[in-house]
């Protein structure tokens, strides 16, 4: 499809979604989401028999990795009938700049076909997930802001809101504030929000209730994962020391909408390790 054809598709019920239907369905009933990154092993050997074991742990939405061109090698049709058959949704995507790789599917090259293929399969969110460590420069920070809003002006015509995801450089020095201020202060709030990761934010010592504080309402997706005492590796969330019960006190003022399991990496079973966290949350009304 073309992409003026598309937008003329979108268009006359992106507003009305933007505002009202985007998180209606998931403000019905308790959601669970999974950075399905955190299963990537089996989702390389077993899409389909991967996100069946999610669902049978009680996810019953996803954020995506990896689009780059078509979800997992199958096309938006192909990957649709696998989510319907499985009975999770697509809720956000990850995706990259582009700065330095060439790839499908990255903000900068490809993006209109990934929003396209996105809105295809009922995503809500676009993400900007990582920038490579060669990435990390003056120049590219300098323009990152003016990237971000562009995405964001583009998944917006689609009723997709665009958000950034961080990690812990976005904490160091640039100029008198940090990269992650740096974007925050110079980054359209329609366009861009934030997805924080907790456990990143935290493991660059930084407390998130002041930045919901400092900048309300842009916080709308977060990634929930715990980190371990001492060592501070990421862990089974409330195994670790993240103070979760103070931090989603304070959800409404950082305007979130949607959260997500994730767990890098583990030291038994990822599978059990997700099942542990669940078990975890069970306990608590977030």
């Amino acid at each position: 499809m073309k992409r003026r054809h598309f937008l003329q598709t979108v268009t006359l019920g992106a507003a009305g979604l933007y505002t009202n239907h985007l998180f209606a369905e998931f403000g019905k009933k308790k959601s669970l989401g999974l950075q399905l990154y955190s299963v990537r092993d089996a989702v390389s050997k077993n899409l389909e028999g991967a996100l069946e074991k999610l669902v049978s742990l009680g996810f019953d939405n996803i954020e995506l990795y990896g689009y780059n061109g078509s979800f997992f090698g199958r096309t938006p049709a192909e990957f649709k009938s696998i989510l319907d058959k499985t009975g999770i949704s697509v809720f956000s995507s990850h995706h990259v700049t582009g700065l330095a790789s060439k790839g499908n599917g990255t903000i900068l090259n490809g993006w209109d076909k990934a929003v396209e293929d996105l809105h295809t399969i009922g995503a809500k969110y676009m993400a900007c997930a990582y920038l490579m460590p060669n990435e990390r420069t003056k120049e590219n920070y300098t323009s990152l802001p003016a990237i971000l809003d562009k995405a964001g002006k583009t998944t917006k015509e689609a009723g997709i809101q665009f958000a950034y995801h961080n990690h812990d450089f976005e904490f160091e020095k640039f100029g008198d504030s940090t990269v992650y201020d740096h974007l925050l202060t110079n980054t359209q709030a329609d366009l861009v929000k934030m997805e924080m990761d907790l456990y990143w934010t935290s493991k660059a010592g930084q407390d998130p209730i002041k930045y919901f504080e400092k900048y309300p309402g842009r916080f709308e997706l977060w990634h929930v994962k715990d980190m371990s005492a001492g060592a501070g590796e990421i862990t089974e969330i409330g195994n670790g020391v993240i103070d979760f019960d103070r931090i989603f006190a304070a959800r409404k003022k950082a305007g979130m909408k949607h959260w997500f399991v994730e767990q890098d990496t583990s030291k038994g079973d990822m599978f059990e390790s997700l099942k542990t966290s669940v078990a975890n949350l069970s306990k608590k009304n977030y």
